[in-house]
């Protein structure tokens, strides 16, 4: 027989021009490094300080530039007034990684920079980074400013157990938090000059789990006025930073009665078995605001509580259409097995290294129902029997984020099947994989009738 003729393979000479009207944006603190193809201008790389109407000009000059889309790094926080300023005039602003747009060895500067940034954008290799609607962005802001709020006030908590120590006063010793109610009582009271150990303990919660001679024996200390003085103002910032919470709460509660409603309030399902609330969360239960603007009681599914879907929903919004499915949103996320093949080979299956603060909202949401009685409980001790712990929390905030993934997409609501129907599901979908198995070699199982009678299987 003839052999065939080998088909031709069309061979480009370039890459093909995704966007014709390109432009790129080196960021800097002080000054910003525009470059617009060539042929636009006869200084197609122009410098403009950071200043406001310098921002406006650069704007200016990509308009008489027929410009239409606009790549720039996400550097520190120095890009957010140039984007808004670019979003306003109507640009498509691409948003990118750094270390996904480096450049190649040799001299860096800011002008290379700017030319290879454009030039990447131009042929439409360069993805841009998810931004929520604008209303979720206000959202995002107030939540973590709260997140920081926070963290400062924690701080004052360790200097007012520095003076508690150095006065040899041990109440953290005995009780679980020192600005607990049975601490903050104590604490004011030595504040206001009681130095009494007894009359001290006598502000014991009945919760508290030390005994009232075990929190009297604490307090007996050194009251030296230099660690007294640390003690007043550690405990007044705590109250100032307290304020300040509370004021942003507030603030977070307006935005949510500005975002678009999905459903109405009435038809909040009932609350689910009753969970242990987290310290740092919002006074005020934002359940039923959330549940209007999602469409879906989120808090049903185990381990999510009302400031868990708070936290979420700020950095990714209602809209789960920027995703294709569940499993892209779930990679978005990097709660995917990593895919380091080389040679045919798998060389490593970890996780992505990637900060998001979605996933280690997911993450600490998987790490509570190590002991839940729910289907998410079952499967999280399952994996944590196969492959360990860590591995066990990530599976389990993988499967969190393509139930959240579903139920934000459909507006359907969820319902938990308990961890013993999640057991007796697995235990079949086991039994129905070893049937097949045995069937492709020629065998055929049969369950014995002591384990039918325990386990109440069909034979």
């Amino acid at each position: 027989m003839p052999k065939r003729k080998p088909k031709k393979v069309r061979v480009t000479s370039s890459l093909p021009t995704i966007h014709l009207n390109a432009a790129a944006v080196d960021i800097g603190s002080q000054d910003h490094w525009v470059a617009v193809p060539a042929d636009r201008d006869s200084k197609p790389v122009r410098r403009f300080t950071a200043f406001t109407d310098d921002l406006y000009a650069l704007a200016d000059w990509l308009t008489s530039c027929q410009i239409d889309t606009v790549a720039m790094e996400a550097t520190g926080v120095y890009w957010i007034p140039l984007y808004d300023v670019l979003e306003m005039r109507g640009f498509d602003v691409h948003l990118v990684n750094a270390k996904h747009v480096q450049n190649v060895t040799g001299r860096k500067t800011d002008i290379l920079d700017c030319q290879w940034l454009q030039q990447l954008h131009t042929f439409g290799l360069l993805s841009g980074a998810f931004r929520p609607d604008q209303d979720f962005l206000v959202l995002r802001s107030y939540v973590r400013h709260r997140k920081m709020l926070i963290e400062y006030a924690s701080a004052h908590v360790q200097h007012i157990q520095k003076a508690l120590t150095q006065m040899n006063l041990l109440l953290h010793n005995v009780v679980s938090d020192v600005v607990g109610a049975t601490g903050m009582a104590i604490l004011r009271d030595i504040l206001a000059g009681v130095r009494d150990p007894e009359a001290l303990a006598a502000h014991r919660d009945y919760r508290c789990k030390a005994s009232h001679q075990t929190i009297a024996r604490s307090l007996c200390g050194s009251w030296r006025e230099e660690h007294l003085f640390a003690l007043r103002q550690a405990l007044e910032l705590y109250d100032t930073y307290q304020k300040k919470i509370d004021d942003c709460d507030s603030a977070i509660a307006r935005q949510l009665d500005q975002i678009k409603k999905k459903a109405d309030r009435a038809d909040i399902p009932p609350e689910r078995t009753r969970y242990k609330i987290a310290g740092n969360a919002p006074a005020a239960n934002f359940r039923e605001p959330l549940f209007e603007i999602a469409g879906v009681d989120l808090s049903q599914i185990a381990g999510v509580q009302p400031y868990t879907i708070l936290m979420f929903l700020a950095e990714t919004g209602t809209d789960m259409s920027s995703w294709a499915s569940s499993k892209r949103f779930a990679s978005w996320l990097g709660l995917c097995p990593g895919t380091k093949i080389s040679g045919g080979k798998r060389l490593d299956s970890r996780t992505k290294k990637r900060k998001s603060r979605a996933a280690s909202i997911l993450l600490m949401a998987a790490s509570t129902l190590r002991n839940s009685d729910s289907a998410l409980g079952a499967f999280f001790r399952r994996k944590a029997a196969q492959f360990g712990v860590p591995k066990a929390v990530t599976a389990t905030a993988h499967k969190l984020a393509r139930i959240i993934y579903a139920l934000l997409s459909t507006a359907k609501p969820y319902s938990d099947l308990g961890a013993q129907a999640y057991e007796l599901q697995f235990r079949d979908r086991a039994i129905k994989r070893l049937n097949r198995k045995a069937q492709v070699l020629g065998y055929k199982l049969v369950a014995l009738p002591e384990l039918t009678l325990s386990h109440g299987a069909v034979s």
